[in-house]
């Protein structure tokens, strides 16, 4: 709600009155030429009846703050009665009571008290008691004291500048319609042009915008905006360069499990699509109607509880008509049919681990004998190319959005790819997507890019790519400064205060000459804390050396500048700590006096040690959701870490052969004394190919005596039953140099943290460098990991966990 800050004069009737609007100004002043003691001479003189009428058109539905204000209501009650006007309803806060209940124990509460007190200053003077008991002066004091309870108020509220970025289009952030307004048009008129497109051709797009410049926000917006009609899609950088359309199309799964109210977003895409096939059944069953009449609000519960007959048979007309309409416009033959099959067989189930079983039979994966029988789906077989499997999966989505909207194939975070030891990997993308554009129609294909990444990726690409990704280019400018300023306000907007409350002008100046949004949004969130929580500002991480002479100046000032209202802020502290009763807490005194200045070093460690504890939190609630595991995925991003980590010291990779044989996914770190090789076996423990690979790396761990080996399974997929897996897992644990473990809870997170903290520096999404920030995992026990053992870290001390190597 928004305020004004009130002082009236007179006693009983008003003589004067100032009104100060929430921005801090005075937005009116007007004396009554009914009171005796105002002369001709005054400015703004009025009847007490327009005074008043005039006052209340400013006030209307406004809160209205006074010191003191049971005076102030009792002057106006007097005077509109005198006046002969209704007194009307209005809305005080009153800073004297407030002041009694936040600063216990001083002398006095009167505004004089607490100017001097707290060192309230107006137009950089303080209060002057000849001055006082003037409308105008007592008002623009009790805005800074108003403004002073306000702030403190704050501190038990969360930073509302703090989590800015966005890491997914499915997470829910302030948004600004305003900024990138046209932009987000176009990207719409795109969607629309595909599905006017009798061909329903897909369509490329590349969004090019600077780090920070808010490329995700605007996938966030569209997918809020469209969640309701398009399947929108999100997929990270792959890292593997023999999986990367299974790593697409696992991504599209998890997004596709994503709730949208009450259901999925594949539950939503079977639904709109069983109305667009039931148009074109010649003559409607008595069967189709009634599921079409209890599908009408797009409940799914509607069909019937789970495990009923009526739900049964319902659900078995709706996979037969797909399947007839399948057969009618596409091949009967491939993967197809099956797909579409586990698709409205996953729509079918309300229990979770129903809808998980048949994710994970999505997901290509084998499942158990009873698992199979139980969701009455057929196992794949064990020659199944997961790459073909994956390429048809996602052309069925986009076969079968034709009946619903659009699917929008968002690919973000990729500036990886870009790196020497990524090309591999980046050569098998480009040719992926143009795979995509041949096989899967029906669909809108964004990537989001830096702009001298997609300058690398069009010197990396043939024309045949290029031309197709980039049909559009769409381009991120930095917002002017009116419009960085109303997404300060969008960010303050649960907080219900106004941006200039919490800011000082020199504050929003520099905050304002900030780069990118981002930039803007984290140096509100320093200030934020400076003035709210009195937390010293962080060193600017601008490189001095790197300006201009100006640029350098205005630099060098702020810094002083900053350093002057460290110093003020000192004595502020000193003199309300000299007027508190009772003896002083030196300590505690010395603490507010010198607060302690960190290093840049202890700052980024800080700022890192933050990020972590946010991921992990994350990491541990997503933890038991369906996992989409693969050997490929875990060993790629092993990779990642370990290139990552030669910034620190040289680690080198290899790989071991067996002849013909296949090996579990694995790499080999050589070292000086040893080498330590790291496998992956994530695949069914029901599959022959799971004996196999274990019985080849079990010989592999006899040919190297002097190398230490570890097996990982992830401990959520299924339990090892067969007689002879069990056999080989028991071998390679009995062998003195080899071990067989199970990735637990704590070993997952921690990988993926790490790897998640790598990309996110080099998507530059985390404002730091990566060798100080890879330091607190080496430096911190409770950051370390026995992971790092093996690239040559020893472990800190203290700590529990175990090396297994």
């Amino acid at each position: 709600m928004d305020f004004v800050v009130l002082d009236t004069e007179g006693k009983p009737e008003l003589s004067e009155l100032a009104i100060v609007g929430s921005q801090g100004r005075v937005i009116y002043e007007g004396f009554s030429c009914d009171h005796s003691n105002n002369g001709s001479h005054l400015p703004n003189l009025k009847s007490l009846k327009t005074l008043l009428s005039e006052f209340l058109n400013i006030v209307e539905d406004k809160k209205i703050v006074c010191h003191y204000a049971e005076h102030d209501i009792k002057v106006l009650e007097y005077s509109f009665c005198k006046a002969g006007l209704k007194v009307p309803k209005m809305l005080f806060d009153c800073t004297y009571i407030r002041s009694k209940n936040h600063w216990l124990g001083l002398e006095s509460y009167s505004l004089e008290y607490l100017s001097k007190y707290l060192n309230l200053q107006v137009n950089n003077r303080y209060f002057i008691p000849d001055m006082a008991h003037s409308a105008r002066y007592d008002a623009k004091f009790t805005y800074y004291l108003y403004r002073k309870l306000m702030i403190d108020q704050l501190k038990e509220q969360p930073n509302p500048f703090s989590g800015s970025r966005v890491d997914t289009p499915f997470q829910n952030h302030p948004d600004y319609p305003d900024t990138y307004r046209k932009e987000f048009v176009t990207l719409e008129s795109i969607l629309k042009d595909i599905k006017l497109d009798s061909n329903r051709q897909s369509k490329g797009a590349v969004v090019i915008g600077e780090p920070g410049s808010g490329k995700t926000h605007l996938m966030m917006r569209l997918a809020q905006e469209r969640l309701t009609s398009n399947r929108l899609l999100f997929i990270r950088q792959p890292n593997h360069p023999n999986s990367v359309l299974y790593h697409i199309y696992s991504r599209i799964l998890e997004s596709l499990v994503e709730r949208v109210g009450t259901s999925t977003q594949l539950d939503y895409l079977i639904v709109n699509s069983f109305y667009k096939i039931a148009a074109t059944f010649p003559n409607l069953t008595n069967k189709d109607q009634e599921i079409l009449n209890a599908l009408k609000d797009k409940n799914l519960d509607a069909l019937g509880g789970e495990g009923t007959k009526r739900r049964r048979e319902y659900w078995n007309h709706i996979e037969k008509r797909f399947h007839e309409w399948w057969v009618s416009y596409y091949s009967g033959g491939g993967f197809a049919p099956s797909i579409l099959k586990g698709i409205v067989k996953y729509c079918s189930y309300i229990e979770p681990k129903y809808k998980n079983i048949v994710t994970r039979w999505l997901a290509g994966n084998i499942l158990s004998t009873e698992e199979a029988e139980t969701v009455d789906l057929p196992n794949w077989g064990e020659d199944l190319s997961q790459e073909a499997f994956s390429l048809e999966a996602i052309s069925v989505l986009g076969k079968l959005s034709i009946l619903d909207e659009p699917l929008i194939i968002i690919f973000d975070q990729l500036e990886g790819l870009g790196l020497p030891h990524n090309r591999e990997i980046l050569l098998n993308f480009g040719e992926t997507i143009k795979e995509i554009f041949t096989h899967v129609p029906n669909s809108l294909i964004i990537l989001n890019m830096f702009p001298e990444r997609w300058e690398q990726f069009k010197t990396s690409f043939d024309n045949s790519i290029i031309g197709r990704v980039s049909q559009y280019q769409i381009y991120l400018q930095t917002p002017d400064q009116t419009e960085l300023r109303a997404i300060l306000k969008v960010k303050l907007q649960n907080l219900n205060v106004p941006l200039e409350q919490i800011f000082l002008s020199e504050d929003l100046e520099d905050v304002l000459e900030q780069k990118s949004i981002r930039a803007v949004l984290n140096r509100a969130g320093d200030y934020y804390n400076y003035r709210v929580r009195q937390i010293p500002l962080p060193a600017i991480r601008e490189n001095v050396r790197k300006l201009d002479e100006n640029e350098k100046l205005v630099v060098q000032l702020r810094v002083l500048q900053q350093q002057q209202q460290v110093l003020t802020e000192a004595f502020l502290n000193l003199m309300q700590e000299m007027q508190k009763p009772g003896t002083v807490d030196m300590i505690d005194l010395r603490k507010k006096l010198f607060p302690e200045v960190k290093s840049q070093e202890q700052q980024t460690e800080e700022y890192v040690i933050e990020y972590l504890t946010k991921q992990k939190a994350s990491l541990e609630q997503q933890y038991f959701n369906t996992p989409f595991i693969s050997d490929s995925d875990d060993i790629g991003k092993l990779k990642n870490i370990a290139e990552a980590f030669n910034h620190l010291i040289p680690i080198k990779l290899t790989l071991y052969r067996l002849g013909k044989k296949v090996l579990p996914e694995h790499i080999v770190v050589e070292t000086d004394h040893k080498n330590y090789v790291m496998a992956f076996l994530q695949i069914p423990p029901n599959a022959t190919s799971f004996t196999s690979r274990i019985g080849n790396f079990n010989e592999l761990v006899c040919l190297h005596p002097q190398d230490r080996f570890g097996l990982f399974r992830d401990e959520r997929l299924a339990e090892i039953n067969g007689k002879v897996a069990q056999e080989r897992v028991e071998q390679l644990k009995k062998s003195p140099n080899g071990k067989f473990v199970l990735f637990s809870k704590q070993d997952r997170i921690h990988l993926e943290l790490i790897y998640k903290l790598i990309i996110d520096v080099q998507n530059k999404d985390l404002d730091v460098e990566l060798a100080p920030a890879l330091k607190v995992f080496i430096t911190k026990p409770e950051w370390h990991h026995w992971l790092l053992t093996m690239f040559g870290f020893t472990k800190p001390k203290p700590t529990v966990q175990e090396n297994l190597f």
